[in-house]
């Protein structure tokens, strides 16, 4: 974890982003990611200086986030010159920013050694089933659309075989850099609301496509395919292959990322 450099402020920004026209998070060779968005915003405040931004969590392309957070490191002297606040930056961020789907709802500042990364201590992941014969209309890019009914009573069994510390190798993809499998899932957890099927998951940190295959495989035992047993064979197989399908991008949202003091607590918007 590297802190700021001499001269520098360290800023906390809570982020919110429709993830259905990037690449994703992280910045790509080619096509738009939210990471470049965001830098080229904080470039034009320091005369088209480079400027690095770095996230809790880098969502893939289509992944939605209701709170995101991340930090970027600013020269002090900018602050002092421009009398920059914290509501001063969120607005200069998102007039930059325009029209990308993506908007900075609070900045505060930050301990020098404070990262968005590795100071988070919680991650909560929302994903959405619209489960009904008729394809979305209104939610279209933001839930998963499963026309057969799906039955939560036996999907809400298999995921509680799925919470605690385990190896989760075969519920991670297979270009998962993570060095170990191994997680705390403290929470995957259902609720239903008409044809809307929730699935919330929380974490200290989650693997790469952790959540997805997650949500594929509970499908599989909403439809009848499987039986609730079955996931917790395909647990205890560490093989990515004994699991179910990865369920698409566009039903995922990270909500929240959590800390051992908010950082925002101070600007009146708090994490959600």
């Amino acid at each position: 974890m590297t802190g700021a450099a001499d001269g520098a402020t360290r800023w906390a920004l809570l982020v919110e982003y429709d993830g259905t026209p990037f690449v994703g998070w992280q910045r790509q060779a080619t096509g738009v990611s939210v990471q470049s968005v965001l830098e080229q915003a904080a470039s034009r405040l320091v005369n088209d200086a480079a400027v690095a931004v770095t996230a809790a969590g880098r969502t893939d392309a289509g992944v939605h986030a209701a709170g995101q957070v991340a930090h970027l490191d600013l020269p002090t002297g900018l602050i002092e010159s421009r009398g920059l606040t914290p509501k001063r930056l969120r607005d200069a961020l998102n007039f930059h920013m325009r029209p990308h789907p993506i908007a900075v709802v609070a900045a505060a500042m930050v301990p020098p050694d404070w990262s968005a990364r590795f100071s988070a201590n919680r991650r909560r992941y929302l994903y959405r089933i619209l489960n009904r014969p008729a394809r979305p209309a209104l939610e279209r890019s933001r839930v998963w659309h499963v026309k057969p009914p799906l039955d939560p009573l036996p999907m809400r069994e298999a995921a509680a075989m799925l919470v605690g510390r385990h190896d989760f190798t075969s519920f991670r993809a297979t270009a998962c850099q993570a060095k170990s499998p191994l997680r705390t899932l403290d929470r995957l957890e259902l609720v239903v609301a008409g044809g809307l099927i929730e699935i919330h998951a929380e974490a200290r940190s989650f693997l790469h496509h952790q959540v997805r295959n997650m949500v594929g495989t509970l499908k599989l035992v909403g439809e009848g395919r499987w039986q609730p047993g079955q996931v917790a064979t395909a647990l205890a197989a560490l093989d990515r292959a004994a699991a179910g399908p990865t369920a698409p991008a566009d039903g995922l949202f990270l909500m929240e990322v959590g800390y051992a003091q908010d950082p925002f607590a101070e600007t009146g918007l708090s994490l959600p």
